[in-house]
Parts: C-alpha cells; sequence; structure tokens
C-alpha cells in the first residue's frame, strides 16, 4: 500500500471504551545530540516527573544512538541561565557512577551522551512511562527550512534537501519516512513542523502534498507565530488547517490533515524554547509505541496547550460531535465548532508575500473556509452535522494564559481532529 496509514483508518476497532485510556505525550522534543541544551536523559526525567505518559527525543537529522561525546564548554555555551553549570546538575542527580567523562588530546572535559537504549532502562515503566525513538528530518528548499518528525523509528533518516520545490522536498522526505514504515512492518507517523517557522509554508503546500496527514496545529516555540501576521495573509495556524483540509476534501478528493499539539523544547535551564507547553493526549489500548501511532494514525487523539477534555466522539449514525471538557473551578470555557461547507467560496486570489518571504505569491482563500459553525460556553457541546458540511472539528478556548506562554496572549486551549469527512 502506497500510504500506510490508510490501512489505521480503514481497519474499523474492535475496542470498546472501557478497553482504551488517555496517555499524555510530546513528540518533538530536542537534547545535547542536537540543539537542545541539556542531556536526554534529564529531558526524559522531567517530563516523567510532570506526569507525561510518554516522550519522544526528536533530535535533528540524528537518533540518540552511537557514540557521541560532547565538551563542557559547547554544553555550558548553550546555557541560558545563571545558577549551578548543566553538568554539575547532571552529575548531581545521577551520579558518578552514571555521568561518563574523559579528558581530550586538548584538555578540554568531554561527557558522554546516553543513548536512548541505555537511558531509557532507567527511566521507563511498563505501563507508567514511555519513551519513544523519534527524529526531526530536517531539509530545506533555499531558505524555507522543511522539518517534519518521524515518530518511532528504528533507523536514522538522512534527508533530501533542495528537491525541485518546496512541495517536491517536502514530498520526498515523507516518502522516505513512509518507505520505513513498510520495510519495517511498524506503524510511523510523520508530522510536518511548524508551517510559520521563517514562514516556510502555506496551507496550499500543505494541502497539495498529499503524503502528509499531521501538522503542527500548536508548537511551543516562541518564533513559530501561531497567530500568523497581517503582511502574509492566511498564514494563521488555524486558517492554513483548514484552508488545506477544505482543498483535499473538496478538490483533491484526499484524506484531511491531522492536528498536533507539541513543546519543540530546546531550553531547560531558562531561555524561550521550554517544556510544558503544548502536547497530545492519546486515546490507546496501552502505552506502547505501536498502540500510540495507531490510534493517532486513526485521529484517536486531541492537541492541548492546557485544556482537559474527559471525552470526545463522533456518532457516525447521527452525525454529532461530542465534548465533555474538564472544568477547573473559576474558569470559563468556550468551544468553537469550525468547518467548511460543501458550497464555500472557491475564488483565490494572488498575494504579493514580502521581500524575504520564502513564497513569492501567496494566496488568499475566502473568509466562510472553516468558519464558526455554532459555539458554546457549556462543558459538553455538540454539534450535529446537517450534510452541508465538508468536515467539522472543535477547539475549545479557556479563558486562562497558559503555564508559561511562548507569547503573552497564548490561552489554554484544545483542538479536536476533524470529522465526518469519511465517506
Amino acid at each position: 500500500m502506497r500510504f500506510p496509514f490508510l490501512a489505521a483508518l480503514l481497519v474499523p476497532s474492535l475496542l470498546t471504551a472501557e478497553d482504551l485510556g488517555w496517555f499524555k505525550g510530546n513528540t518533538h522534543t530536542h537534547s545535547l545530540w542536537s540543539d537542545g541544551n541539556d542531556f536526554p536523559d534529564m529531558i526524559a526525567a522531567w517530563y516523567k516527573e510532570k506526569g507525561y505518559d510518554f516522550l519522544c527525543l526528536s533530535d535533528h537529522n540524528t537518533l540518540n544512538a552511537g557514540d557521541k561525546w560532547v565538551t563542557e564548554a559547547s554544553i555550558e555555551k548553550k546555557k541560558i541561565a545563571l545558577g549551578p553549570n548543566v553538568l554539575g546538575k547532571y552529575r548531581q542527580r545521577y551520579g558518578d557512577d552514571w555521568v561518563e567523562t574523559r579528558t581530550n588530546d586538548r584538555g578540554e572535559l568531554e561527557v558522554r551522551l546516553k543513548t536512548l537504549e541505555e537511558y531509557r532502562k532507567k527511566l521507563e515503566e511498563p505501563g507508567k512511562y514511555l519513551l519513544v525513538q523519534a527524529e526531526e528530518v530536517s531539509a530545506s528548499f533555499g531558505k524555507a527550512p522543511i522539518h517534519i518528525n518521524a515518530v518511532n523509528l528504528t533507523e536514522v533518516i538522512q534527508p533530501k534537501k533542495d528537491v525541485q520545490t518546496i512541495r517536491e522536498t517536502l514530498r520526498q522526505n515523507l516518502q522516505m519516512i513512509a518507505e520505513q514504515a513498510v520495510k519495517t512492518g511498524r506503524p510511523i507517523i510523520a508530522h510536518v513542523n511548524h508551517p510559520n517557522f521563517r514562514w516556510a509554508l502555506t496551507a496550499d503546500d500543505l494541502a497539495h502534498v498529499i503524503e502528509d496527514r499531521f501538522f503542527e496545529i500548536y508548537n511551543g516555540h516562541p518564533g513559530i507565530y501561531y497567530a500568523g501576521e497581517a503582511s502574509r495573509v492566511d498564514s494563521d495556524h488555524e486558517r492554513i488547517w483548514d484552508i488545506a483540509n477544505t482543498i483535499r476534501l473538496a478538490e483533491l478528493n484526499q484524506p484531511p490533515l491531522f492536528g498536533m499539539s507539541t513543546d519543540d523544547s530546546h531550553h531547560y535551564h531558562g531561555g524561550s524554547s521550554t517544556s510544558g507547553r503544548g502536547w497530545v493526549m492519546v486515546r490507546a489500548a496501552k502505552l506502547d509505541a505501536n498502540s500510540l501511532v495507531e490510534a493517532m494514525q486513526r485521529g484517536d487523539f486531541y492537541g492541548s496547550s492546557g485544556v482537559t477534555l474527559e471525552d470526545m466522539s463522533f456518532d457516525k449514525n447521527t452525525r454529532t460531535l461530542r465534548l465533555k471538557i474538564k472544568g477547573e473551578a473559576g474558569v470559563k470555557y468556550h468551544t468553537e465548532f469550525r468547518g467548511t461547507l460543501k458550497n464555500y467560496d472557491r475564488a483565490v486570489k494572488e498575494v504579493d508575500a514580502p521581500a524575504e518571504d520564502p513564497q513569492p505569491k501567496r494566496l488568499q482563500h475566502g473568509a466562510d473556509i472553516g468558519k464558526v459553525l455554532v459555539s458554546s460556553n457549556s462543558l459538553e457541546p455538540s454539534y450535529t452535522m446537517t450534510g452541508d458540511e465538508l468536515y467539522v472539528r472543535a477547539i475549545v478556548i479557556s479563558d486562562q494564559v497558559m503555564t508559561n506562554p511562548p507569547q503573552p496572549d497564548h490561552v489554554q486551549k484544545a483542538w479536536t481532529q476533524p470529522v465526518g469527512w469519511q465517506k
């Protein structure tokens, strides 16, 4: 099968609600294996202590495998904070029996980075905490970064750069990830990261690269520009998602994108790109890498930056999407059910992009794409489709600012996946 993810969509689940549980995880995290500024075992311990069920260390173009030594000087250069040094914190937590050091030919102190297989033995607990192998496959086309997180890998993937166009570069890297899934016989998801990082990707790019099935609706790095900007039309992430899904369903006869929420954390000693800002809640039969990935391939998950859902369901008979929000005292919640109607305005206007934009032109789509169909302030909001919609999705918006927000106006939210599009 050319697109192995379709198998998970086409095979009906025999599991009941009682067989499933919710698992909290982050799929986008960086360590000293690439451009993060802490040891992977320190990072993995933080997520475990904060109540996450699973974590993917996704360093750029490498797995946490092999023999790698880094100098203490290079580690401290990455640190952004006062206080105990990074190596000192590491030794304090794990002790000298775990921390391996040596002096190189230049007289510099080096530290060996632990591999995933080593630190998972120290931190994993069956049914309680899982570490999943991942990689941020980091390519580019010209000045446009094209980054894709591949989750549940067995082998490193070397990216293809500058392949004809932005879309073709994106397509060929996604195909390599899909080929590993076929080769190994294990489910792998690939999510396209931060379309607004250096304004690399548009909704039309994500729509027409049909090998893609996942993208980051939310990324906690402050340089990602979730809300877009006025000089770049249709550039906020919500518009990107709805435009891409509308084009896929109405024009290309392809499944929609599912939305991830992630940290993209790099800084663990102060700094701007920190942990705990975005995550996914996956409903799966067990805390197992294959089960988690298969659940996400089915769309049985939601993204969050602070809002928790006790339940979400779509009744295929009544065509009703229902949510149950876990309310907190004194907090108000507003749910928007968004979608595009089949008779939407298909007119597109070509608009000049800013001079530094990797996109020479941007396309402005009709305002009725992804419009709010119904809104609710209930803790148990629902929407019943009329038959006029291409799809519907929900975004739950809290009136509480996120814990440690990347931008001051970022409030806690949750995003469900588009439903009602299946034939």
